[in-house]
């Protein structure tokens, strides 16, 4: 199958919708407003994840009956995933605090050739991470060792901190093991495994011993002074917080026994189990342990991360790992057999990466030279477009420690803008963000691209430039297959006329999408249906058999061709419903002499040969002729212009329906300057809601 074909239904305002989807190829589905053209993308997305989401879009009005009229959504079953560009996209993924695009570093750099050559580094150093996987018994001494490190704090000259953990812990003895005398009935409770919780149980509980002579804990009698002061001493002697860190250490140190030289064991033991303040030799010995332990946590920490982005910006390689060999001659409080026979595997794993060094260097090497290049061709491809566009910025993808990342920068400023958003208007951070969608697209290649309604912001020129940066090039979704969806019509012109020089394969297709009592379907548009207004008024006034509806379409021809002359205003006077024609000057309203009406019958008369004024007036002044010439109007454009001379003759007066007014005269009417254009007779893009509502107001008694 070359497309899917995709049914919709009972998904908010649609009960029904047929669309199909080219494969491969931009698929451009242009309709107004209110149509539901983003229930479909939410129908779409919701059906290809299959999360449940597709409940939420049961209309309302049966949300009253359970199983029944649920949405489904058929035909997407093939599609695989969805990207979806909309403002929820641009507010979510783009501009992030520290990255234009969120996960940048997937979209820009980790491409197929990226994760080869990743994989062929990682076997290279397989080796030594080998002596890391799974050895649970290591990574715990890594952890002992870390906590043991950070406890033991040292000041900028190198002494042990007195602010540190180890140093509250150890530092006035260990109470622990020396239990003043007259606290050894607690012994049992400050020995226990949480003496600390104990001790801040009991230092609390000291607050109430004065407001009674029984014990607070028990309420045994403490008349005896000695027997309170005993009380309020575990306090005095005790901090629980110190209690607490000599607690944890204690336990940490006895895990890392094994792997202490036996003289430094031993020390240890001496000083952690110590009566008395730590001496000067002693913060010497645990500053030197310290050391040690530093040294060969940065080792082994060095050898387990040991990467491609370790050593992406190390200029000699080989002086890098060789600094990586663990000499325990060199650190000898952890000189013992067990440290030994931890360290001997991994140094000899590090020594067979050694012999293998150049071949690492060729890798690292090559792969940095390709990520140069990834980095050069997506820089240069976005700020091509930037400065294409006149936008006063620039991409820089950086460095980070294991990544890259994509960042913004001004032209007039080399940081990096980390509130992007607000700096950058709407329009440029659609534009932008639509370009680095793109290369996400490019990136994951999902089976389908939905872009809801993405350049209808723009001018015209910018959104021909963005369409050109989407779809033509080797970098562009052309090869993708896209649904666009939007309520403007300048898309599908550009597209489908520009076709040959904007897209060389495939072709895109554009459809016209129109919706009737919830009933959504397309037609296609092709390149023959695209015309200058000009040309459908002229086709129009010759088709169309109503009088009043040729005499709206003729006016407007000579309006498109600015010519505002006689032919021009006689019909305006017909269509104001005035049974004296006037021209308006610039002194007042005269009226138009017998030579220039006729001069104006005649040139009517080319387009309308049986052209009466007179018998036309009369149907425009007839109330309700103009009723059933409204209601007998197939085409919505032909029902709003109706509805204007209607609304002008027979209820002129503001009647609350102002808002109406202005949409039917601004949408329709002046605003309606497209160079070219479709034939509402064919595609009729008037909202269903607009129609309704010169139904609601024309219909009133």
């Amino acid at each position: 199958m070359n497309s899917y074909n995709i049914e919709i239904e009972c998904c908010n305002s649609i009960e029904k919708a047929e669309i199909t989807i080219a494969k491969g190829a931009l698929n451009i589905k242009y309709g107004p407003n209110g149509l539901g053209k983003s229930t479909i993308a939410r129908a779409i997305v919701a059906a290809v994840a299959n999360d449940g989401g597709l409940d939420n879009l049961k209309p309302f009005k049966y949300r009253a009956f359970p199983g029944q009229h649920d949405p489904v959504v058929r035909g997407v079953e093939n599609i695989g995933s969805v990207l979806v560009f909309d403002d929820s996209y641009v507010s979510q993924f783009a501009f992030q605090r520290d990255e234009v695009l969120k996960n940048s570093f997937d979209i820009f750099i980790k491409t197929e050739t990226f994760n080869v050559a990743m994989q062929e580094i990682e076997s290279l150093l397989a080796g030594i991470k080998s002596t890391f996987d799974g050895n649970d018994a290591l990574s715990s001494a890594i952890s002992d060792l870390k906590e043991l490190r950070d406890a033991f704090g040292v000041t900028k000259a190198g002494a042990l901190s007195k602010s540190s953990k180890g140093y509250k812990a150890f530092g006035s003895g260990n109470k622990i093991e020396n239990i003043p005398v007259q606290l050894k009935p607690f012994e049992a409770f400050i020995k226990s495994e949480q003496p600390a919780s104990w001790i801040a149980w009991q230092t609390k509980g000291n607050a109430f011993l004065d407001l009674s002579d029984n014990c607070p804990y028990c309420a045994s009698d403490l008349r005896e002074p000695e027997k309170k002061d005993t009380a309020k001493q575990v306090a005095k002697e005790y901090d629980s917080k110190a209690i607490e860190h000599l607690n944890t250490l204690q336990a940490v140190i006895n895990r890392l026994g094994k792997y202490f030289e036996n003289d430094c064991r031993e020390n240890l033991e001496k000083i952690t189990k110590s009566k008395i303040e730590l001496s000067p030799e002693e913060t010497n010995f645990l500053s030197a342990l310290r050391g040690d332990v530093e040294t060969l946590l940065a080792k082994l920490e060095g050898l387990r991360s040991i990467s491609f982005f370790a050593l992406r910006d190390v200029e000699k390689i080989e002086d890098e790992i060789a600094k990586l060999k663990i000499d325990l001659s060199l650190l000898e409080k952890l000189n013992s057999t067990d440290t030994k026979s931890v360290v001997d595997p991994i140094n000899e794993k590090l020594e067979e990466l050694v012999g293998r060094v150049g071949e690492l260097k060729g890798k690292i090497n090559q792969h940095k030279r390709q990520i140069e290049r990834s980095i050069v061709e997506n820089q240069k491809s976005i700020n091509g477009f930037l400065n294409s566009a006149g936008y006063k910025y620039s991409v820089v993808i950086k460095p980070e420690s294991d990544s890259y990342k994509m960042k913004l920068v001004h032209n007039d400023y080399d940081e990096h803008i980390e509130s992007a958003s607000q700096h950058l208007s709407y329009g440029e951070r659609n534009a932008f963000a639509l370009v680095l969608f793109m290369h996400q697209v490019l990136s994951e290649k999902p089976g389908l691209a939905v872009l809801d309604d993405p350049v209808s912001s723009f001018d015209k020129t910018k959104k021909f430039a963005i369409l050109n940066e989407l779809f033509r090039g080797k970098a562009s979704l052309r090869d993708t297959t896209v649904l666009m969806l939007t309520h403007d019509i300048e898309p599908a012109i550009d597209v489908i006329r520009s076709v040959k020089r904007l897209f060389q394969h495939p072709k895109p297709t554009a459809y016209f999408l129109s919706s009737k009592n919830g009933t959504v379907t397309e037609t296609e548009i092709k390149e023959a249906d695209i015309q200058t207004f000009a040309q459908i008024c002229a086709e129009n006034v010759r088709s169309l058999s109503d009088e009043v509806i040729q005499c709206i379409y003729l006016r407007r021809h000579f309006e498109i061709l600015n010519d505002l002359g006689e032919e021009y205003n006689y019909l305006a006077n017909l269509l104001h419903a005035r049974p004296n024609p006037i021209r308006k000057t610039a002194s007042g309203d005269v009226s138009m002499t017998t030579e220039e009406v006729s001069r104006a019958v005649v040139g009517v008369k080319a387009f309308i040969p049986n052209f009466d004024y007179s018998a036309i007036l009369s149907v425009i002044n007839d109330k309700s002729e103009m009723k059933r010439r409204f209601q007998n109007a197939g085409v919505g454009y032909d029902k709003l212009q109706l509805f204007r001379i209607y609304k002008e003759v027979h209820q002129p007066a503001d009647d609350g329906d102002d808002i109406l007014q202005k949409f039917v005269n601004e949408s329709f009417h002046i605003e309606n300057e497209y160079v070219m254009q479709l034939n509402p007779h064919k595609f009729d893009n008037v909202p269903e809601y607009a129609v309704q509502e010169c139904e609601r107001v024309i219909s009133a008694p």
